[in-house]
């Protein structure tokens, strides 16, 4: 009996000077190498999910056997010209979510409708799943949540909201450091570990701080 195809999963993924909201606490050499990390357990997890992953990176780009696509355009046209060509599903999924588990992607790929969204903070879209991705476009930025929900609708699609906190949470700010620390398991946890941040406790409330030496 023969396996099932793999769901392709792509991860937009800047490899260059990502994430600037979190200069006040890691310089780019730091930054760039947490965003590998961060990537790292987003991929192994679509590996332990059943994916197939491939990266779409902006400039050249290797990590380990994973395909990377190169696309020096916008993330809505490079990734609208990728659904342009596939036939079978897609799973669309951020770089930024360490969080995330195999448990959770299952749980949106068994959903049964024509487009699954898990929203970000914000109004944002962390993770797509297209079944008919010659159907759909993206359009990332701003209120992009209400925007997929819109480009489904007009395109006679329908669509579930999948709640998941770990899928929603997508790391930015300083402040979104405290989440890994306190629920990552993997790379990410590990790095912030390594460079010195951890769990601080002011005023009754949690947050991170940096250890002096480094």
């Amino acid at each position: 009996m023969s396996e099932s195809p793999k769901i392709h999963a792509i991860i937009p993924f800047r490899p260059i000077n990502p994430k600037t909201r979190l200069s006040g606490v890691m310089d780019q050499e730091e930054r760039e190498s947490f965003a590998r990390a961060m990537l790292g357990d987003v991929i192994s997890v679509l590996h332990t999910a059943g994916c197939s992953p491939c990266i779409l990176s902006t400039v050249p780009f290797e990590y380990g056997d994973v395909t990377t696509q190169i696309d020096t355009r916008d993330l809505n046209e490079a990734l609208n010209a990728y659904l342009s060509r596939q036939k079978m599903p897609v799973l669309i999924i951020m770089s930024d979510l360490p969080l995330v588990t195999p448990d959770a992607i299952q749980r949106l790929l068994s959903c049964t409708a024509d487009v699954g969204i898990v929203p970000g903070r914000g109004g944002g879209t962390n993770v797509l799943y297209v079944r008919k991705p010659q159907e759909f476009r993206v359009d990332y930025y701003g209120a992009s949540f209400c925007d997929h929900v819109r480009i489904a609708e007009d395109a006679g699609l329908s669509y579930e909201v999948i709640d998941s906190f770990f899928m929603s949470t997508d790391i930015d700010e300083k402040e979104d450091l405290v989440e890994i620390l306190i629920h990552g398991m993997g790379r990410s946890r590990c790095f912030l570990q390594e460079i010195g941040i951890q769990l601080s406790l002011e005023h009754g409330r949690v947050g991170i701080q940096r250890s002096a030496h480094e």
